[in-house]
Formats: structure tokens, sequence, C-alpha cells
């Protein structure tokens, strides 16, 4: 049995994002244990005020999404990918989140950093209008790569896996097979 939390990083609360991300939730509650973070319920400040140089305290709702991220096996990430990237709560949160200390810590004197959230494992879910072949090769990835290398694996998080929905401005997206798609991962757990 795993332990999975799953991240929903869209702010509005009637989205397809939010959607999925319950089907999602509600698959993987079958056989595994299963917390849910909805991003837009946290109350917490957007800014780390003092970048790196001086700690801003960590609001109730933060200290909690940091408990739950060490107590989970597995990340599942929601969030559509608006210019390129993900919504501002969502960059927010690891920005406050993802601290040195609590993901990593770099080593004094020296260009290479220790990982604090190995033995995890991540998978990224993330809906976007641009067709993903374009995304992929004109772009180059821009939200995934920063989600995937840059956060998860510079944190020591393994096997991140992707699933894109693309071209969701379409009218003739196929919505109920992507639900479908989510909910087979779900029930998987991968």
């Amino acid at each position: 049995m795993k332990k999975i939390l799953v991240i929903c990083g869209h702010p509005d609360q009637e989205s397809l994002n939010a959607y999925m991300a319950s089907n999602y939730a509600e698959q993987a509650a079958k056989n595994h244990e299963v917390k849910t973070i909805h991003l837009r319920s946290l109350e917490f400040n957007y800014n780390l005020e003092h970048g790196y140089n001086k700690r801003t305290e960590l609001e109730p709702d933060l200290i909690q999404a940091q408990k739950d991220i060490q107590w989970a096996d597995h990340l599942v990430w929601f969030f559509p990918t608006w210019w390129g990237s993900y919504p501002a709560v969502m960059k927010a949160f690891i920005d406050r989140v993802f601290l040195p200390g609590f993901a990593f810590k770099y080593r004094e004197n020296s260009v290479w950093w220790d990982k604090f959230l190995n033995k995890k494992t991540a998978r990224i879910v993330s809906t976007m209008h641009t067709p993903y072949w374009y995304y992929r090769l004109v772009y180059r990835n821009p939200s995934i790569n920063a989600l995937k290398k840059l956060t998860m694996e510079f944190c020591g998080v393994s096997s991140v896996k992707t699933t894109i929905l693309a071209a969701t401005h379409n009218q003739k997206a196929p919505v109920e097979q992507w639900i479908d798609r989510i909910k087979k991962i779900g029930h998987a757990a991968a």
C-alpha cells in the first residue's frame, strides 16, 4: 500500500484539473492511503520575501503541506500549463515549501547538494491548449522540465512520470477519454 499525495495546482475548484485530481484520488484510495492538497485552499503569503537569505516563517498550511510531503511515497501533481508554466499559486507553493533544510541542502564549499526527498516517486498531469508536440519541440517543455528536473529530481524524487493532456480548448477534445485514463492511472497508482 502506497501513501499518495495529490496536489492540485489549479486555482479554480470547478476546473478540469480539479475534477481529474478528484477522480485520480478516488481510484487510488481503493488500494492506497491518499491525501489531497488543493493549493487554492491554502492560506499563505505567495512571496518568498527574503529569498533564501533569511527564513520567512511558514504558515500553518505550509507546515502541514511539508508534513504531507514527508508522509507520502508518491506525489501526483495536477495543473494547467499557462504561458508555458504552471499557475502562480503552484509556483508560490514550490518557492515556499521546497526549502533548503526540508527538500535539499547545499553542501558547504561545494557545488553539490544533498537531496532529502529520496525514495519518493511522482507523476505530473498537465493540461494545455497548445498541441503537445509543438510545446515539446518548439518550447522545449518548460513547465514539465521545471517541475520534473529542477524541482522533483533536484530534491531526490525519482521515477517522475508525465501525463500531458493537450489541445484542451478544442471542442473535440476527448475529455471523457482523458478522465478514464486518469482513473486507470489512479487505480494503478503509478
